[in-house]
C-alpha cells in the first residue's frame, strides 16, 4: 500500500465529525506545502506494539543528536487523539513560541512546545492554525 492510500485509509477510519476536519486539514496543509514529503506512521514500534496515535506527517527535516548522527522526519504531523485532534509543529527551539504567538487568538485549544490539541475545527481561528503550520515549515526548512 502506497502512502497516499494509507494516509486515506487512516483519515477513513476517524469518526464522521473528526474524519471530515481531518479530511479538510490534510486538504489544507497540502495547500501550504503542496511538494514536501508525505510520512504516515501507524504507531507501532519495531515489536509491533503500539505506542503512539498513529500520525501522518509533512515536510522533512534533519534531527541532529549529540553523537553526529542524524535522522529525517517530519516537519509538521496531524494525528487524532481521544479528545479531537492534535496538530505538532516540530523543531522549534523556543518551547514558548507557540503559546505565545499563537494560543491566544487560537480558540478552544491547547498549546505546548510543539502541539495544538483541539476538539473540532469550529472551536478554533483556522486561520491562525495556518499561520502556525506555516511558521512551522519556514523555521524548520
Amino acid at each position: 500500500m502506497n502512502i497516499h492510500q494509507e494516509i486515506k485509509n487512516y483519515i477513513a477510519s476517524q469518526p464522521g465529525p473528526k474524519r471530515k476536519d481531518m479530511e479538510e486539514l490534510h486538504t489544507r496543509i497540502l495547500q501550504i506545502h503542496p511538494t514536501g514529503k508525505l510520512w504516515f506512521l501507524d504507531g507501532k514500534n519495531s515489536e509491533n506494539k503500539t505506542v503512539s496515535n498513529p500520525s501522518i506527517g509533512y515536510g522533512a527535516r534533519l534531527i541532529k543528536y549529540a553523537d553526529g548522527t542524524t535522522k529525517e522526519f517530519y516537519q509538521v504531523g496531524m494525528s487524532a487523539n481521544s479528545a479531537g485532534i492534535s496538530i505538532y509543529v516540530l523543531g522549534i527551539a523556543d518551547k514558548a513560541y507557540l503559546q505565545q504567538t499563537y494560543g491566544n487568538e487560537l480558540g478552544k485549544a491547547t498549546v505546548t512546545g510543539y502541539c495544538i490539541k483541539f476538539k473540532t475545527l469550529k472551536d478554533i481561528n483556522l486561520s491562525t492554525l495556518e499561520t502556525a503550520i506555516k511558521y512551522g515549515f519556514e523555521v524548520t526548512a
